[in-house]
C-alpha cells in the first residue's frame, strides 16, 4: 500500500501546543481531489498542506481543511516552509509557492531564524452592523468590515475573549459574492497584554468552529487595523483560548508580511 510522507507541525508557535496545527505532506503529483480532501478529514486538523516540487526553490501549494479546499492559508504555509526548511533540507534563502488563487507566495527565513511571509492583502469596506451578525456574535461589534472575511470590532480585548457565538447561526452568515466568505468571522479589538491587537477567529464555513491561529485572517486584519488606526506594523494576538498565537504583521500597499516560527510535533507517513 503506498505510503506518504506526514508532518504535523504547530505553526505561529515557539513550543509544542502553541499556535495552530496543520499537516504537512510533500507529494510527487497532486492526487485526485477526491483524495486529498478525504486525507484533510481523515487528518482532521484545520489545515492540511499538499507540496509538489516544481523545481528549483518553487513548489505548487494547496490548502484542504477537512471539508474544502480553501485559497489562502497563512498558518498551514508557514508550516509547509517550516518543514521544507527544516525537515527536507531545503538550504535556499527564500521558497515560493505557486498557489491557484492567491499567486506567488514567498517565505524566507530571517537572520533570527523566523520565517516572513510576503501574502497579498485585499481590499476592505466598512459596512453596518446587522442584528443577525450581532444576535450570532452574542455581543453587537461596534464597527464592521467586509473583505476576505467579515471583520467586527469591539471596545475591549475582554469583550473579544468573552465571545460564545452561535456557530450554526454563524455559518449561514455572509453571502459569496458579497465580498467575505459565509461564514468566516474574525472578532478583534485594539490593545492587550503588550500587543497592539487582539483578535479570535470563527470559520464555522469552512468546518471549523475557531481557528487557534489564521494567516490569511491577519492579511485582513493588518488592513482593517491601518484604516482604524493608521498604523503599518503591529503586533498581534490570536487569543483562542487554551492556546493562542502571537503574529507580527507588516503592511506594504496590497501586500502584508507575516512573521512567525513553527514546531514539528510528529513525523510518521500516511498509509492508502
Amino acid at each position: 500500500m503506498p505510503k506518504l510522507p506526514f508532518y504535523q507541525v504547530d505553526a505561529f508557535a515557539s513550543r509544542p501546543f502553541e499556535g495552530n496545527q496543520a499537516c504537512v505532506m510533500p507529494l510527487e503529483d497532486f492526487l485526485p481531489d477526491a483524495v486529498l480532501q478525504t486525507i484533510a478529514a481523515e487528518n482532521n486538523v484545520a489545515e492540511t498542506a499538499y507540496l509538489v516540487p516544481k523545481g528549483g526553490n518553487t513548489w505548487a501549494l494547496r490548502w484542504f481543511t477537512p471539508a474544502v479546499e480553501v485559497p489562502l492559508c497563512g498558518h498551514a504555509t508557514l508550516a509547509s516552509a517550516h518543514v521544507l526548511f527544516e525537515e527536507q533540507g531545503f538550504k535556499g534563502e527564500a521558497i515560493h509557492f505557486e498557489t491557484v488563487h492567491a499567486g506567488r507566495l514567498v517565505v524566507r527565513r530571517l537572520a533570527d531564524g523566523q520565517l516572513e511571509m510576503d501574502f497579498p492583502c485585499g481590499p476592505v469596506q466598512e459596512i453596518p452592523v446587522t442584528d443577525d451578525v450581532a444576535d450570532a456574535l452574542g455581543a453587537r461589534p461596534v464597527q464592521a468590515w467586509g473583505g476576505m472575511f467579515y471583520a467586527a470590532r469591539f471596545e475591549t480585548p475582554d469583550d473579544v475573549k468573552a465571545l460564545k457565538p452561535d456557530q450554526k447561526a454563524l455559518k449561514d452568515l455572509g453571502v459569496p459574492g458579497e465580498g467575505w466568505d459565509r461564514g468566516n468571522f474574525g472578532c478583534f479589538a485594539t490593545g492587550g497584554d503588550g500587543v497592539d491587537v487582539t483578535s479570535r477567529f470563527f470559520a464555522p464555513g469552512s468546518g471549523i468552529d475557531e481557528d487557534p491561529a489564521t494567516g490569511s485572517w491577519h492579511t485582513m486584519l493588518a488592513r482593517v487595523m491601518h484604516e482604524h488606526t493608521g498604523k503599518t506594523e503591529l503586533k498581534c494576538h490570536q487569543a483562542y483560548p487554551g492556546r493562542g498565537a502571537f503574529i507580527d504583521t507588516k503592511l506594504s500597499g496590497h501586500r502584508v508580511k507575516l512573521i512567525g516560527t513553527s514546531v514539528t510535533v510528529i513525523e510518521g507517513s500516511f498509509t492508502l
